[in-house]
C-alpha cells in the first residue's frame, strides 16, 4: 500500500505590527512644525539672515548675490542649502524616522551649547542639517502630505482640501492642514520674540518641542 506524503508543516508566522502611521498625528506634524517656523527665525536674527529650513529663500539670496557678483554672500547662503540637501538624503537612505529626529535633537542642542565658541557656517550647518533630518522623515499627517519647515505647499494643499468640500475627509483635512500653516507661523513669531531676548538659550524651545514629539511617538508605539 503506497504511503501518502505527509502534508507539509506549517510555521507560525510572526505578528507583525505596522506601524507606519505613529508619526503621522496632527499633534506631532504641529509640533515639528512650530519647530520649523522656530528655527528659521532663529537663524535668520542670529545667523546672518540665511533660512535654516526652509530654503526658498536662500535660493532667491544665492541668485541674486550671484549676479551682482557678490560671492561671499552667496556661498553663505549656499551653506545651509548643501547642508539640507545632505540630511534629507541620509534620512530617505534610512528611512528611521525616530532615529532621525533624535539626529534632529541632538545638532540642535549642539549648536545651542556652542553657539558663541564656532563659526557661523558650522551653527548654519548644524541646524539646517538637523531640520533636513526631521523633513524627510515626517511627512504625512494622517493621508495628506505636508513639510514641517515651509508653509507655501501647505497652504496650497489647504485649498485644495477646502475645495473638495462637502466630503467629510476634505473637511478634516482642510483643518488638519490649516493648523500646520498657523503652527508655522506662530513657531516663527515665538521663534523671533525669544532669539531677541535669550539668543542660543531660545534654542530649548524647538529642542522640547522636537523631544515631546518623539515622546509621543514612542509612547504609540508602546500601546
Amino acid at each position: 500500500m503506497a504511503m501518502e506524503a505527509a502534508p507539509p508543516k506549517l510555521e507560525p508566522k510572526p505578528l507583525v505590527v505596522d506601524a507606519s502611521g505613529v508619526e503621522q498625528s496632527l499633534a506631532v506634524a504641529s509640533l515639528l512644525t512650530m519647530s520649523g517656523g522656530f528655527l528659521d527665525a532663529f537663524t535668520w536674527l542670529s545667523l546672518g539672515g540665511v533660512f535654516g529650513s526652509s530654503h526658498t529663500g536662500n535660493v532667491v539670496f544665492v541668485g541674486m548675490y550671484a549676479a551682482s557678483g557678490q560671492w561671499h554672500q552667496a556661498a553663505h547662503h549656499l551653506l545651509p542649502i548643501l547642508a539640507f540637501l545632505a540630511g534629507a538624503s541620509l534620512a530617505i537612505r534610512l528611512n528611521a524616522p525616530l532615529l532621525c529626529l533624535c539626529g534632529k535633537i541632538v545638532c540642535l542642542a549642539a549648536v545651542m551649547l556652542t553657539l558663541h565658541r564656532i563659526s557661523e557656517p558650522v551653527a548654519i550647518i548644524g541646524i539646517s542639517f538637523g531640520s533636513a533630518l526631521q523633513s524627510a522623515s515626517f511627512r504625512q499627517v494622517g493621508r495628506l502630505n505636508y513639510l514641517s519647515v515651509a508653509v507655501t505647499g501647505n497652504m496650497f494643499r489647504t485649498l485644495d482640501q477646502l475645495a473638495a468640500i462637502p466630503r467629510a475627509e476634505a473637511a478634516r483635512g482642510a483643518v488638519a492642514m490649516l493648523t500646520i500653516c498657523l503652527m508655522f507661523l506662530f513657531g516663527a513669531a515665538v521663534g523671533g520674540w525669544a532669539t531677541l531676548r535669550f539668543d542660543a538659550a531660545s534654542l530649548a524651545l524647538p529642542i522640547t518641542l522636537s523631544t515631546f514629539a518623539l515622546w509621543l511617538c514612542r509612547r504609540r508605539r508602546a500601546i
